[in-house]
């Protein structure tokens, strides 16, 4: 499955040069079956890489361009009344039949719209009218954001942030890769040369199969410690959610399953831990007044908790 996933990296490499680490946690929180947010200033290659990964995939992409006049209807779908029938029928919205849905600039819409993607992402299926309708496996939320404090945008409700299994940066490119791009544009589009090399059911396979991969006793304490630390440390109001703690196993499953491994380590975790767990936390009022990151608050869990690779802290 190595030599698959490396095939993926590649065909994404083609629209984003310069960016290995940033996809290939990507690809992971996709084995992990998790819904992925990136946060980024525009322009940078949010949205190309989102539909890159979908045809890379081989999935059904649909695509919500986010603005304050969407809709919760316009993502579920409507009942709508049919005369020659006299009932309701269903007019599905756009996560219905999608495999990955790309919710572009996610935060410039409105909480009410936000919150009607809370039960697809996390129970992969929609009710409208009282009537449940399942959605397509796999099923993955890509959802880009602008900074907050940008024009036009506003916070994610923390319930929202909370379904979202990682939160990556894309970043600005080195000189290098700067350089690339600029020369692959200048007569042609990559992403149409983007090829797709890894199937639906091929996916679905590798999602299951990462499942399997072992997590000792020793890994699980690791992460429920972390979990519980967070809860109790003054610089942090909120801490780690039950969900968080599950979506940091999965992803040390993921990431493992990827390296060719079949069991997790406490490496596994710390590597992972920023991406599954910063957009997790709110600070206090007096970690934000002395100027703490939630990347600093991260640091300082793993700092204080025993790391099972070695039985001290590290």
């Amino acid at each position: 499955m190595r030599n698959e996933l490396e095939k993926v990296r590649q065909e994404l490499e083609k629209v984003i040069a310069g960016k290995s680490d940033v996809i290939g946690r990507i690809l992971t929180a996709v084995i992990a079956d998790g819904h992925i947010l990136l946060d980024d200033v525009p322009g940078v290659g949010k949205t190309t890489l989102a539909v890159a990964l979908g045809k890379a995939l081989d999935l059904c992409c649909r695509r919500i361009q986010f603005t304050p006049d969407v809709l919760p209807s316009d993502i579920v779908g409507f009942s709508l009344y049919d005369k020659d029938s006299g009932a309701f029928l269903y007019r599905p919205g756009a996560v219905n039949g999608a495999n990955l849905l790309l919710g572009d600039e996610i935060n410039r819409t409105s909480s009410k719209t936000q919150s009607a993607l809370l039960e697809a992402m996390e129970e992969k299926q929609v009710t409208v009218d009282g009537c449940t309708y399942p959605l397509e496996k796999p099923f993955l939320v890509i959802a880009t954001q602008n900074h907050v404090g940008m024009a036009g945008t506003q916070t994610l409700p923390y319930a929202q942030m909370d379904r979202f299994m990682v939160c990556l940066t894309v970043g600005y490119p080195d000189h290098a890769a700067q350089m690339d791009m600029l020369r692959a544009r200048q007569t042609g589009e990559p992403l149409s040369d983007v090829q797709t090399v890894l199937s639906r059911e091929e996916l679905l396979t590798m999602q299951k199969d990462a499942r399997q991969v072992t997590v000792k006793d020793s890994v699980v304490d690791y992460i429920a410690r972390l979990a519980a630390a967070s809860r109790a440390h003054p610089w942090i109001d909120a801490g780690i959610s039950p969900r968080g703690a599950l979506h940091m196993q999965r992803m040390s499953q993921a990431r493992a399953f990827a390296d060719g491994r079949d069991y997790v380590t406490g490496a596994d975790v710390r590597a992972l831990f920023h991406d599954v767990c910063a957009h997790r936390v709110v600070l206090s009022r007096k970690a934000r007044a002395e100027g703490i990151t939630p990347a600093q608050a991260l640091d300082a869990l793993l700092h204080d908790t025993a790391n099972p690779d070695r039985g001290e802290n590290p």
